[in-house]
């Protein structure tokens, strides 16, 4: 604020301007979180009724009992836990191996492969094509049509190798090789320890997105004992249906009609919690590993 003052009107105007629409911007993104959450700790005839605007009314946990109740949100959280960490996994293994690879100047063809990469960025065969690729490989109806075909994105490989570039320079390398550092060692060894920002940047961009993927599952997958935690979300939320024989507890069976509402916000908030949990723990990285990879170089 002291510096505030010292400012020409125009620009005060500006910052005014500036601060305004951002805050309206974040109020607008912040409240239908609030809105859910709150929905989900309301009874579902409050919520019927429209009373739910800011803050829970009738507070109840009826919502979360019946969802923790329920066979397929188990089932569903589970097979999402699994896709989440193994795909990840194999994500960031693809990803820096690559990345790692074509930072190095002296890699035969670099620019070539780089340039292949890279149209693939613009041009695909599109679904029908990549739906047969996936049923010759007879990974119809099982984990991998879900772990490999999204396994390794250009842009974020890209990202990773500008990051390695920027901090983990030629004369690393060389002098590696003079102790007798195999590459994989080098990779292993110095690479890796120097790109823990970047590390965790994939980690948060492959996680959230294998987590909140459906379209592939929806497609590829047709027994629900595979199916992830969002492809019962969605059935409970665009087509406004929950299997009464699903829930475990006869009380709650009951009361699914009375509660429907409150189930749906519950399932969201359940959905969400995976997410929460890992973006603390990488936030700090995520500014740097950002910037340097997708700026510089």
């Amino acid at each position: 604020m002291r510096k505030f003052r010292y400012l020409g009107t125009d620009d005060k105007i500006f910052y005014i301007i500036v601060y305004t629409l951002l805050t309206l911007i974040f109020i607008a993104v912040l409240y239908p979180c609030i809105f859910v959450i709150s929905a989900s700790f309301s009874s579902g005839d409050a919520i019927q009724a429209g009373k739910v605007v800011l803050f829970p009314v009738d507070f109840s946990l009826e919502g979360y009992k019946t969802v923790f109740h329920t066979k397929d949100v188990l089932l569903g959280f589970r097979n999402s836990l699994f896709y989440t960490v193994a795909g990840t996994l194999l994500s960031v293994t693809l990803t820096m191996m690559a990345a790692s690879a074509l930072a190095r100047k002296d890699i035969p063809g670099r620019d070539g492969i780089m340039m292949f990469f890279s149209i693939t960025m613009y041009f695909g065969g599109g679904m029908i094509p990549l739906y047969m690729v996936v049923k010759q490989l007879h990974m119809i109806n099982t984990i991998w049509a879900i772990l490999l075909p999204g396994a390794f994105g250009v842009y974020n490989m890209i990202m990773a190798r500008t990051f390695i570039q920027t901090n983990v320079p030629d004369e690393m390398l060389d002098a590696a090789r003079i102790d007798g550092c195999s590459d994989i060692n080098f990779i292993t060894v110095v690479v890796l320890p120097l790109s823990k920002s970047i590390i965790a940047v994939l980690i948060l961009f492959y996680g959230v997105g294998i987590w909140n993927s459906y379209f592939n599952a929806m497609i590829y997958l047709h027994d629900d004992q595979l199916y992830p935690l969002t492809l019962f979300l969605r059935e409970i939320l665009i087509l406004d249906s929950i299997d009464v024989s699903t829930i475990t507890d006869p009380e709650l069976q009951a009361q699914l009609a009375k509660i429907a509402a409150s189930i749906k916000y519950a399932l969201i908030v359940v959905s969400m919690i995976p997410i929460l949990i890992i973006y603390p723990l990488v936030q700090k990285h995520i500014v740097k590993g950002v910037m340097i990879g997708a700026i510089k170089g």
